[in-house]
């Protein structure tokens, strides 16, 4: 099952709970749900007991599952990623400046602010800070779902120092004393 599959299954499991709420009413909907919840704690109870059998045994196996953005997602869902939220949100940063070119500036991530939202520092390069901004937040978001939100705050890069040129006085220029 490939993300895509994954994300349309998790669509369709909202969009059923959503019919059982309006044509079998509150109750069959509250069961239908608590159905649901008590299956993905089975399976993340399960998915606990993989991970930390591989984790130990086999590290650079971890590695690869937690490459895949299905199963990545999974361990997200179920908070079983190897890394913390720092690690990802750097990782994700890492990835996304190549795409952006001489676009993208500097980017500092600030840590975790006392409501939950992460917060990042990007110098401005040019002039589309605003697109830079919203691909950095969107890949930031997406590596750190537990997150309330992602702020970036854009701030413009030093001025670089003038260069002073110094040079020999021309010839007939005399100095005052």
């Amino acid at each position: 099952m490939s993300s895509q599959d994954a994300e349309a299954a998790g669509e369709r499991v909202e969009a059923l709970l959503a019919e059982l709420r309006a044509q079998a009413g509150p109750q069959a909907a509250a069961t239908a749900e608590e159905l649901v919840s008590c299956l993905v704690e089975l399976y993340g109870a399960g998915l606990a007991t993989i991970t930390e059998i591989v984790g130990k045994s086999e590290p650079e196996l971890m590695d690869k599952l937690v490459a895949d953005p299905l199963v990545e997602s999974l361990l997200l869902v179920h908070d079983l990623h190897p890394l913390d939220t720092s690690a990802r949100v750097r990782r994700a940063v890492e990835e996304v400046l190549p795409q952006l070119g001489s676009h993208a500036g500097d980017v500092e991530y600030l840590g975790l602010d006392e409501a939950g939202v992460l917060r990042l520092r990007l110098e401005q390069r040019g002039c589309s800070a605003d697109t830079v901004r919203d691909l950095i937040a969107t890949a930031v978001a997406a590596a750190a779902p537990e997150a309330a939100g992602v702020a970036i705050d854009v701030v413009q890069p030093p001025a670089e120092p003038t260069l002073l040129q110094i040079t020999r006085r021309p010839v007939g220029i005399q100095g005052t004393r």
